[in-house]
């Protein structure tokens, strides 16, 4: 135990401090550099080849942390201290490089942030780390009194009262790590498991077949490495649980412990292992509610505000052990100022529990009447509504999520074999919205079951007697008392207040930089004149309101007579289901069977019903929308090209308002059509080898130009383009024009003729010619 009477005060000593950039190092070591001035601080920096540590030191003092201490001192002193009193040790807790022998003091605040990594990146970064660091101070010869910032939650799965002391546990943790070592190439070698991978391409090809070959296998690929990654998260979170741990992160830490006290702390040397519970705002210091960036218990504070977390299953009676950053910071320096007996570790938990507990139901009460005084805003900029948790008991509330998840995937399966038009997109863009809400529902109940339906007490005994012990008249300042903090008026007028401006200038960075990118690149809904600009236009389904079905139709009903052609047409029903199913495998696969229709048909004779009442019938199929965005393109001296997957000779109507028409040709023999087209199909990945060839031979720069586009297939070939444009497009090319933040026209169909845009068009290019 900590003597009676004990310090505050560090003296001289040279301090060696891992996690330096982080949450709770930051604030370590401005406390260092601010209480403590004789102090001499070497921290453990990660730096990138050629990089300036100094330059990254003077960047890391810049942060609010350090305001208030740069504020008192002024500028020169803050860099006085930067280069007289802080030492950089260049390497990181994977690869800590030879330590000096002269430390006096050791803070190991690194860690892995996340709850549910891979189980070889938990282990690295946690076990692996620690081992190190105690590998090196072995080696350095040197006798510095450690302290080894854990988390209380290392006990595992347990309920009443958790002592400050050893782990009870005989679990080894050497063979752990070595088995979570070997995790990923376990999962490396099962993920190409033929049976595996054919999965994976049939998955792939289902969503992407018809963006071309590489696309559908960079997608197997992706799935494939995605596959890998959620093995090794799962075999950390199954291997927890079946130890008795609630997640990885927990288990790490708990052997982090363990490596800590075998290799160090029971083995010669001097150990103090502090446990803080979930670390929030600073109630005091450097200033009240000072955080850096969202901890623990804020997304949930800050998702309920926001109305997306109509219920939640927490125990009410649950404690919610928060503890303010500022009362763990001096917690880790009364360790450190007043070291355990060598080879006699001391365990502290920085928790309110104890002392002055927090039930779960007030937690929810402050924070409800938080957001009812102040309201955030919802997308249409108006007071959201919160809602009133009920708790609801066992498993009702994830087997509702579980069921709202299913159905949710049953309707988006729905809304993709309903046709495309605006309102399907608009149903189809709220069912994104749906979904995202329930994940949003499903992680936060996996993240936070842990801390909302615990039973565990954190006994702090050692916690207090460490606090007296300080000098009276530093408690004030340097002390940890739990029981003196009112958490109405933390939770009220610090935290909250704090979390909700952070979320605020999370907002106004994510806007300022939106409209930063959008005045550094020209706006794609604006046609500015220039040279070297393409505009690349999809015939069907953008230019046109057709397809090469009703293409067929047009010319079949042209050119023969009137009681023929519904015969025509019920054939072509007939093998619609085919076609379907050749259509969403591979279009280029589709466009070739649909032409073989025309096999037989002379090839003068499609010729004379093209420019028959075929070409009237496409005229009243033509958007004025792109007759008129043509038409500006073509104003602004841009280079118009019409591309079809089809045949030229179908387009050939429209052929005076670009300057080249783009097109598949027919196979004749003898001036009768084969049925067979004399190449493969300009369509998704083939389009895109075009483009790129096409752009390079007329000195076309693709960052600045344009394309226009209604299919996912279209989607290998408009990512090309600086401006790219999803004109009326399906639900997949919907939602990634949504995600890249493209721009999405809805044209509507022709109502008038384009005939005299046309002729205008083709005098245009005699006048060019």
């Amino acid at each position: 135990m900590t003597p009676k009477r004990g310090t505050a005060d560090l003296g001289r000593a040279h301090v060696f401090l891992t996690g330096a950039t982080g949450f709770v190092g930051q604030a370590v070591l401005e406390r260092l550099l601010s209480a403590h001035p004789e102090t001499t601080i070497s921290i453990l920096v990660r730096t990138k080849a050629g990089e300036d540590t100094r330059a990254r030191v003077a960047e890391l003092l810049t942060k609010p942390v350090f305001q208030s201490w740069r504020d008192k001192v002024g500028d020169a002193a803050v860099e006085k201290a930067a280069r007289e009193r802080v030492q950089i040790v260049e390497g990181s807790m994977g690869s800590i490089p030879a330590l000096p022998k002269d430390l006096d003091v050791v803070i190991h605040s690194a860690s892995i942030v996340s709850f549910d990594p891979p189980i070889d990146e938990a282990f690295d970064t946690n076990v692996n780390g620690a081992v190190n660091l105690y590998e090196r101070l072995l080696e350095a010869g040197g006798d510095p009194r450690v302290v080894h910032v854990s988390t209380c939650y290392v006990g595992g799965m347990r309920k009443g009262v958790a002592p400050e002391a050893r782990l009870a546990h005989d679990v080894d943790w050497r063979a752990e790590y070595a088995a979570a070592k070997a995790a990923r190439g376990r999962a490396e070698i099962l993920s190409r498991d033929p049976d595996r991978l054919r999965g994976f391409m049939d998955a792939a090809l289902a969503q992407h077949g018809k963006e071309g070959p590489q696309s559908v296998a960079r997608a197997s690929e992706e799935a494939r490495l995605a596959w890998v990654t959620a093995e090794l998260v799962d075999a950390g979170r199954t291997r927890a649980l079946s130890l008795g741990w609630t997640d990885v992160y927990t288990l790490t830490k708990a052997f982090s412990e363990r490596a800590a006290e075998e290799l160090w702390g029971e083995n010669g040397h001097r150990l103090s292992i502090v446990r803080p519970a979930i670390i929030e705002s600073a109630l005091k210091h450097p200033f009240p509610g000072w955080i850096d960036g969202f901890k623990v218990a804020d997304p949930l504070i800050i998702a309920y505000g926001r109305g997306q977390l109509p219920e939640f299953p927490g125990l009410p009676d649950s404690i919610l052990d928060i503890i303010p950053v500022d009362y763990v910071v001096n917690a880790i320096l009364a360790a450190a100022a007043n070291p355990a007996v060598r080879d006699k570790p001391e365990y502290y938990h920085v928790a309110s529990g104890a002392s002055n507990p927090l039930p779960f139901h007030q937690e929810f009460e402050y924070v409800n009447r938080y957001f009812l005084e102040h309201p955030m805003k919802n997308r249409k900029g108006e007071d959201q509504a919160v809602p009133t948790w009920r708790f609801p008991v066992g498993n009702k509330f994830e087997n509702d999520v579980k069921r709202k998840e299913k159905l949710a995937v049953r309707v988006e399966r729905l809304l993709g074999h309903l046709p495309d038009t605006e309102r399907v997109r608009r149903w189809h863009n709220q069912m994104i919205r749906n979904v995202a809400d329930l994940e949003t529902l499903r992680n936060f109940t996996q993240l936070y079951r842990v801390y909302v339906r615990t039973e565990i007490i954190f006994d702090d005994r050692n916690l207090r007697a460490l606090h007296n012990a300080l000098p009276a008249a530093k408690r004030a300042e340097f002390g940890f008392d739990i029981a003196a903090i009112d958490w109405e008026d933390y939770m009220m007028n610090v935290h909250f207040p704090a979390i909700t401006a952070l979320t605020e200038e999370f907002s106004a960075k994510r806007a300022a930089k939106k409209a930063a990118d959008a005045a550094a690149s020209p706006r794609s809904d604006v046609i500015a004149p220039g040279s070297g600009v393409l505009a690349v236009f999809d015939l069907e389904g953008t230019v046109v309101d057709s397809n090469i079905v009703q293409q067929y139709l047009w010319v079949r009903s042209a050119g023969m007579r009137k009681a023929a052609y519904p015969g025509q047409a019920l054939a072509i029903l007939g093998s619609v289901r085919s076609y379907l199913r050749a259509e969403r495998r591979d279009r280029g696969e589709f466009i070739r069977s649909f032409l073989r229709r025309y096999e037989g048909m002379p090839a003068a004779r499609l010729d004379r019903i093209v420019h028959g009442g075929y070409a009237d019938t496409m005229y009243r199929h033509t958007s004025p929308e792109a007759i008129k965005t043509i038409k500006a393109h073509r104003d602004a001296g841009h280079r118009t090209v019409l591309v079809t997957g089809s045949i030229e000779t179908l387009a050939e109507p429209l052929a005076g308002l670009f300057d080249e028409v783009v097109g598949g040709h027919m196979d004749e023999k003898d001036g009768v059509l084969t049925g067979y087209l004399a190449k493969p199909p300009l369509v998704d990945e083939a389009r895109a080898a075009w483009l790129r060839r096409y752009a390079e031979e007329h000195g076309l720069d693709l960052a600045v130009s344009y394309g226009y586009g209604d299919s996912h297939a279209d989607l290998v070939w408009l990512e090309l383009l600086g401006n790219p444009h999803a004109v009326n497009p399906d639900i997949r090319l919907a939602r990634e024009a949504q995600r890249r933040n493209w721009k999405i026209d809805t044209w509507k169909r022709g109502n008038r003729s384009p005939k005299r845009d046309v002729m205008d068009g083709k005098a245009l290019q005699a006048d060019r010619a």
